[in-house]
C-alpha cells in the first residue's frame, strides 16, 4: 500500500513539472486532469479502501478534479481561441529549474515538520504543488493558465489534507471541491466574456485600462 501510495505521489509531482514545461494550454490541462485522477486514487491507499468515506472522497475528487474541471477548462479555452502561451513571465526551462529548486525546498522543509501518521512523501509533494501553482500562477499571462495554477495549487492543500483524513470533516472536503468548482466556472465565464469584448485575454494587457 505504501509503495503504491508513492507511485501515485510521484506521478502528482511528474504532473507538477509537465504543466511547468509546457506551452500548450491542452497539454497543461491534461497534466491537471491527471494530476486529478492521482488525487482520487490516493485516499484509497492511505486509508481502508472499504470505508464508505474514503470510496465517497475518491470518488467525488475523480469526478469533480479529474473529469469535470479539466471539461470546464477546455472549454473555456475553445471559447477563448487560445492554444498556447506565448510570452510566459519567465520561459519554459528557466520555470522547470525553479520546479527543481522548489522540489529540494519541499524536501529540505519536509524534514523539519513533525512526522506525521501516513505522511511520507506526501509532505513534499504537497509543498512542490503548493510552489508549482504559484509559479504558473504568477508567470503565466493566459486566464486559462492561470486557473490551471490555481487548481495545481489548490492540489497541493488538498494533499495536505490528507495527512489528516481522519479528522477532517467530510463537509469540509466537499466544500473545496465545491469552491473550486464554482471559481473555475465564474473563470470560464469571464474568459468567455473577455475574449467577446478584447482582442486578448492576457492579464497583463488589463494594465492598460484607463479611466473616461
Amino acid at each position: 500500500m505504501q509503495s503504491m501510495s508513492d507511485l501515485l505521489l510521484l506521478g502528482i509531482a511528474l504532473s507538477d513539472f509537465a504543466a511547468l514545461g509546457t506551452s500548450r494550454l491542452s497539454a497543461c490541462i491534461r497534466a491537471v486532469a491527471w494530476q486529478g485522477l492521482l488525487l482520487g486514487l490516493l485516499p484509497l491507499f492511505l486509508e481502508d479502501p472499504r470505508s464508505w468515506h474514503v470510496i465517497t472522497l475518491a470518488a467525488g475528487t475523480i469526478a469533480v478534479k479529474a473529469v469535470l474541471l479539466p471539461r470546464l477548462l477546455r472549454w473555456a479555452m475553445r471559447e477563448a481561441s487560445v492554444r498556447r502561451e506565448v510570452e510566459p513571465v519567465v520561459g519554459y526551462m528557466t520555470s522547470l529549474l525553479l520546479g527543481f529548486v522548489a522540489l529540494g525546498v519541499s524536501f529540505a522543509v519536509a524534514q523539519r515538520l513533525p512526522t506525521l501518521e501516513h505522511a511520507g512523501l506526501l509532505i513534499p509533494t504537497a509543498l512542490l504543488g503548493l510552489i508549482t501553482g504559484l509559479i504558473v500562477l504568477v508567470t503565466r499571462h493566459k486566464a486559462v493558465n492561470q486557473v490551471a495554477g490555481y487548481l495545481i495549487l489548490e492540489n497541493g492543500i488538498f494533499l495536505f489534507g490528507l495527512t489528516q483524513l481522519r479528522r477532517v470533516p467530510f463537509l469540509l472536503e466537499v466544500g473545496v471541491l465545491l469552491d473550486v468548482f464554482v471559481g473555475v466556472f465564474i473563470m470560464g465565464i469571464v474568459v468567455f466574456h473577455i475574449n467577446r469584448e478584447f482582442d486578448s485575454i492576457s492579464s497583463a494587457q488589463l494594465s492598460e485600462l484607463r479611466d473616461q
